[in-house]
């Protein structure tokens, strides 16, 4: 028991954990697991739940844990060891968990079960469990013939060798560019923060001048507001060409992962692996979830093409290349609203707003959040909180927050959960949310741009989902929920960044404690739809491109992946995308995994809807109401997949989502 990931303990002794311990750990999880499986399904009976569906949802967790560790650390804080010992155990768990619908005995056991009268009497979570255990194992090939079962399996194993190599390759190619500018004239345009990160940069390197990377805060700074075209193209190239060659080349993974996907879909019987992905999911099918996306292009279009011509026209009447968009656009607002993004700066100060956070959703969930000083954690920068239930005290679960960005973590902003607990038996939730945000400089705090507040509230939705969740089947709990249903909570939490009322709890300049002028405020208000088109086709480009390479594309047909891609985003792109275009190489969000949010990228904005929807019950019934805070956490937070999701949004809202909403707030409505 010296090795740290078989402790289980709550509290994670991440102080203690070393690459040494991840092979020797998982080889002794797995090996309890399998045990654990035949035990299971050699029981002589009878059959029960607790000694089948009961077992089935607990005996993995012990290696979940351990696993949930690793893939974590290997996100947060990788070395070359921990990189090697986690692709050394990612294939036998792949395989190992590909196999649990593939073993005769434990389908044997579950639909003996599933023929029971206790099995038939069962009702709420347990009833849906069993039914979704029974589909699941359908789906995932519990059926096909033993030949059927080795190919699947290898392919599972495939997928997960091949998408941990891919995610891989985009770390490493974002880490290995950067720009050293000496020239001090060269930085003309760019607000003081990033000049001031800019050079700590360049100081922790022990380079002199200024330090500019593909980590969002440096390449959105440079992108926004530096005056030189020549660094903007630059920077513009190589963040859409990471991995795109050799020695970090994923423009022959992608087909790879597109080829073993639809042959796995087609294996179980799927006529792609759209299908296959979302037939348990809100949209059921790729062709719906497709049309969806499509449907809301052709009500933006107009607006799109009304917005380009209007920042072209603002440009001179010049056809812009796509390091120029982002540049002349902010140019265009300021113009248009007088509204510098980086005015709001000082008021966000990020301890600041995890407190006034912590204050607008205690006072909607009546929950209280607390840091707790003391927790070993992966770095000195990470936070540690607990949350309660204020009327009951109950401890329902703790979470670590880590937002700065540093070269041994992955970009981008998540939420994962590291134990999914049930706080009415004594076992509260575990999770996290991590970011990289703008990081402290020397003489100030870390003062986040607007855009960033909004990333905090979208990942603490997804953790108080977690965290809120009171369901007894361990598989339904938190966020383990249909993929266009998940980003309802965190997508709904970014609204309170922009209500007057909500802002005044955090939104305070760090030197004097006054809030946002009224003045500015106005400006970010009016500004707040400014190019809402453009944001919106960019989002249903990524979520159709999507759809198309897991529905149709075949590469000795269509051709290179890269170039094919490029073809599918030019019609969303506000300008002409260069030939060398490869943004679809670095798409974590579609290839990081064996499924990832492959042919799932759609849900974002399936869940705008959604979330723009139920916020207008907040709207008429008040931003800080306990009445509309304690049905949604009943009915949505509390629930996790315990129900339907499109029942549980009906038990909030009383009727089904109205597409109305999100339109409206976006200010893509004709004039009347």
């Amino acid at each position: 028991m010296s090795n740290p990931l078989l402790s289980g303990e709550f509290r994670i002794p991440f102080d203690q954990i070393d690459a040494s311990h991840v092979e020797p750990a998982i080889e002794i999880l797995l090996k309890q697991a399998k045990e654990k499986l035949e035990e299971i399904a050699a029981h002589p009976g009878p059959r029960t739940y607790e000694s089948t569906l009961g077992q089935l949802d607990s005996f993995t967790e012990p290696l979940e844990y351990a696993m949930g560790i690793v893939r974590h650390l290997e996100s947060v804080a990788t070395t070359p060891a921990l990189r090697e010992a986690h692709n050394a155990v990612q294939g036998p768990v792949a395989e190992f968990y590909s196999g649990l619908s593939l073993h005769d005995g434990l389908w044997k056991v579950i639909k003996e079960y599933a023929a029971t009268d206790e099995a038939k009497a069962l009702t709420g979570a347990q009833a849906r469990y069993l039914k979704k255990t029974v589909d699941s194992f359908i789906r995932n090939g519990a059926e096909l013939d033993p030949a059927g079962k080795q190919k699947l399996q290898e392919l599972d194993v495939e997928l997960t060798r091949i998408t941990t190599k891919f995610s891989e390759h985009v770390l490493d190619s974002t880490n290995e560019f950067e720009i050293l500018v000496t020239d001090e004239a060269k930085l003309a345009g760019l607000p003081q923060s990033a000049i001031e990160a800019a050079r700590e940069s360049a100081e922790a390197k022990g380079k002199e001048g200024w330090r500019f990377t593909l980590q969002a805060p440096s390449y959105l700074a440079v992108m926004t507001y530096m005056d030189d075209a020549g660094i903007r193209e630059q920077m513009f190239r190589a963040y859409n060409k990471r991995a795109a060659a050799e020695p970090y080349d994923n423009t022959t993974l992608i087909p790879e992962i597109l080829r073993l996907r639809n042959e796995k879909a087609k294996l179980l019987g799927f006529s792609d692996f759209s299908d296959f992905i979302l037939a348990d999911r809100m949209a059921k099918n790729g062709a719906t979830a497709q049309a969806f996306l499509e449907t809301i292009r052709a009500r933006t279009e107009s607006f799109f093409a009304a917005e380009n011509k209007d920042l072209s026209d603002f440009a001179g009447g010049r056809e812009l290349p796509p390091w120029d968009v982002a540049y002349y656009a902010e140019k265009q607002r300021i113009a248009l609203y007088d509204f510098d993004e980086e005015e709001l700066r000082p008021y966000f100060p990020v301890e600041q707003v995890m407190s006034g956070m912590f204050d607008i959703f205690s006072r909607l969930f009546r929950i209280r959040v607390t840091e707790e000083q003391g927790v070993p954690a992966w770095d000195p920068e990470v936070k540690y909180y607990r949350v309660e239930d204020m009327d009951s005290g109950l401890l329902l679960g703790c979470f670590y927050a880590d937002w700065f960005p540093r070269e041994n973590k992955r970009g981008g902003a998540w939420m994962d959960s590291l134990i999914a607990g049930n706080p009415d038996a004594g076992r509260p939730h575990l999770g996290l949310i991590c970011g990289n945000m703008t990081k402290p400089l020397e003489d100030k705090p870390a003062l986040l741009t607007h855009n960033e507040v909004e990333t905090i509230f979208h990942e603490f939705g997804h953790l108080l989902h977690h965290t809120l969740s009171r369901v007894q089947v361990r598989s339904l709990a938190g966020t383990q929920v249909a993929w266009d249903f998940v980003e309802l909570p965190s997508q709904m939490f970014e609204n309170w960044c922009w209500e007057r009322e909500s802002l005044d709890l955090f939104a305070r300049h760090y030197q004097t404690g006054e809030p946002i002028p009224e003045e500015l405020f106005g400006k970010m208000r009016r500004a707040r739809n400014f190019r809402s088109a453009a944001f919106q086709m960019r989002q249903l480009g990524f979520g159709i491109t999507d759809l198309i390479l897991h529905r149709v594309y075949k590469a000795e047909i269509d051709g290179p992946v890269v170039e094919f891609a490029r073809k599918l985003s030019q019609p969303f792109s506000v300008a002409e995308l260069p030939e060398d275009y490869a943004m679809i190489t670095s798409f974590t969000h579609l290839f990081a995994s064996p499924v990832a949010y492959g042919s799932g990228y759609y849900s974002y904005k399936w869940a705008e809807v959604l979330d723009a929807d139920a916020f207008t019950r907040f709207q008429k019934e008040g931003l800080f109401s306990a009445t509309v805070g304690a049905a949604f956490r009943d009915c949505v937070l509390a629930k996790g997949d315990s129900n339907d999701p499109a029942d549980l949004y009906r038990q909030f809202m009383g009727r089904d989502p109205d597409v109305t909403a999100l339109f409206e707030r976006a200010g893509l409505v004709a004039a009347a």
